[in-house]
């Protein structure tokens, strides 16, 4: 493993990030020397190792050379997704203990709330057309483009999502060590032993930056000598054209892309090259089994799915091959043993369901949150991030939904997971999410909330038809007893389902009768 700059001095003119609509690309010797003047800057401003800066930025190249600079002066550095508003963003930004933050020029607008917000934070513009006194891009061509002295490898801060809550920070003790130390150390298990990412790589990232996978995965790409091409956004069959255009080795979606590709008519399909591609990776939320055999069928085995949390505390994964001996695993543990135990903390036996810890000795701390922190761990380096799931005879782990939306109707737990994986195989069903709403007699019942595809009518007609299409294929207590519909479900741009802004919305109205 080496650092970026090792590859600026051995291949100066290779490309590092390149914006896969081709507006700009950095060479190894340009991120060299942008991130190593960056990191000047940071600490003339006085930042110093283990201190805090925030980013605001759409995908782009400035963004990845702050992130670099960053990492090469000790600094904690949290990117801050570009669509929350102006207050969700102060929250992050105090909440970090930023000293600086920086905001795309893109962003501008947001700026004074956010001064107003954070007084005590130091803000600049990056872009064209920005004031002179607010301009990042102008301060940072005045530095040095020499290592600073005191060079160590920062980390990233970053937030959940707040698809259960508000976002809360995860973060470690910072302590110095080498730049080319990989923080969290799982993503060499994952880019390098497993996939066999190295200096013929190019790495295809269609997720925004600000989130911690596609983020850790494109540097990951850098730091083993590949190259990264980086999508402003995702489109579906812009991704295939890029994969053919740049012949993209190893690409990383998560499970609304796949179903997007798959819905593409078949002759745009089929008229792009794959051939290129060694290794998909997917993760983020869970992938419905035949969307993911589906995948396997066009692309080939060359699937790799993992579980894991910003927290990094664990991490499983699955080859293709796996997953068809086993459909629906996400894989065996690659760090620690995997424990399930009940609610009262009592280890359960192969099979049975419960909440998933990762036994590996790593620490996390929830940001200015000892309470959420501890209620993490079941001792001390046994934490979890809040799924529930089973292991099998193998030592397979098996998800069956998020602990908080675990449905309790009639004492009978029902995990929401399967009832949307089997509903988003309809031929009308866009998008679905599916959770408990209150119920007098039996304390919860479950309801879908579904976003039909273009043309489709939502009518009662159409509701009875899913709960009837849904009961022939599960259970009955499985089932939604109640179909609604929204024009969009909310999802955070990497695909997560925000299901509480849907759940929310019932359980502040009065139960009904069963």
């Amino acid at each position: 493993m080496k650092h970026p700059s090792a590859f600026a001095k051995t291949t100066p003119d290779k490309i590092a990030y390149q914006m896969a609509d081709g507006s700009g690309s950095l060479t190894f010797a340009e991120l060299d020397a942008v991130s190593n003047r960056g990191a000047q800057a940071f600490r003339a401003l006085g930042l110093g190792q283990g201190d805090h800066v925030a980013l605001l930025f759409e995908n782009n190249l400035d963004f990845v050379g702050l992130t670099w600079a960053a990492q090469r002066s000790g600094l904690f550095y949290t990117a801050i997704s570009r669509h929350l508003s102006a207050d969700e963003i102060a929250y992050i930004v105090v909440d970090c203990d930023a000293k600086v933050t920086i905001v795309s020029a893109r962003y501008a607008e947001l700026l004074p709330a956010l001064r107003a917000a954070c007084p005590e934070v130091r803000f600049f513009l990056c872009g064209a057309g920005v004031p002179a006194d607010l301009d990042w891009k102008a301060f940072e061509a005045t530095q040095s483009a020499t290592p600073v002295a005191d060079e160590a490898a920062g980390a990233d801060l970053l937030y959940s999502s707040g698809t259960t809550g508000r976002p809360k920070g995860i973060t470690r003790t910072f302590t110095p060590q080498p730049v080319d130390t990989v923080i969290p150390g799982l993503m060499t298990v994952l880019c390098e032993t497993m996939a066999g990412m190295g200096p013929d790589t190019i790495y295809l990232s269609p997720a925004p930056l600000y989130h911690a996978a596609p983020l850790r995965t494109s540097m990951m790409a850098v730091m083993l000598g590949g190259t990264a091409v980086i999508m402003e956004r995702f489109d579906a069959e812009e991704m295939l054209r890029l994969i053919e255009a740049y012949s993209v080795t190893h690409t990383q979606v998560v499970p609304t892309m796949f179903v997007r590709m798959l819905k593409l008519p078949e002759d745009v399909r089929t008229k792009y090259d794959m051939s290129s591609l060694r290794v998909a990776y997917h993760a983020a939320a869970p992938c419905p089994k035949d969307v993911k055999a589906a995948m396997i069928d066009w692309w080939g085995p060359i699937l790799i799915e993992y579980y894991a949390g910003s927290e990094a505390n664990g991490v499983t994964i699955a080859i293709s091959e796996d997953w068809v001996k086993y459909p629906g695993t996400v894989g065996k543990s690659m760090i620690g043993e995997i424990v399930v135990v009940d609610d009262e903390g009592n280890e359960l036996p192969v099979g049975e369901i419960g909440n998933i810890y990762f036994d590996s000795g790593v620490e996390f701390q929830y940001r200015h949150d000892p309470e959420k922190t501890a209620r993490a761990y079941l001792r001390p380096g046994c934490a979890t991030i809040g799924d529930v799931g089973y292991v099998n005879e193998d030592g397979f782990l098996f998800l069956t939904d998020r602990a908080s939306y675990t449905i309790i109707s009639g004492g009978v737990n029902i995990y929401p997971q399967e009832t949307e994986d089997m509903m988003i195989g309809h031929p009308d069903v866009a998008d679905v999410a599916v959770f408990g709403v209150p119920c007098e007699e039996m304390g919860e019942e479950v309801k879908a909330v579904v976003q039909l595809e273009p043309g489709v009518e939502p009518t009662e007609e159409k509701a009875q038809e899913l709960i009837a299409w849904t009961r022939a294929r599960l259970s009955k207590p499985k089932a939604p007893r109640s179909v609604d519909f929204r024009d969009e479900l909310p999802r955070t741009p990497t695909g997560k389902l925000i299901k509480r802004k849907l759940k929310d919305e019932y359980w502040t109205a009065k139960p009904t009768a069963a």
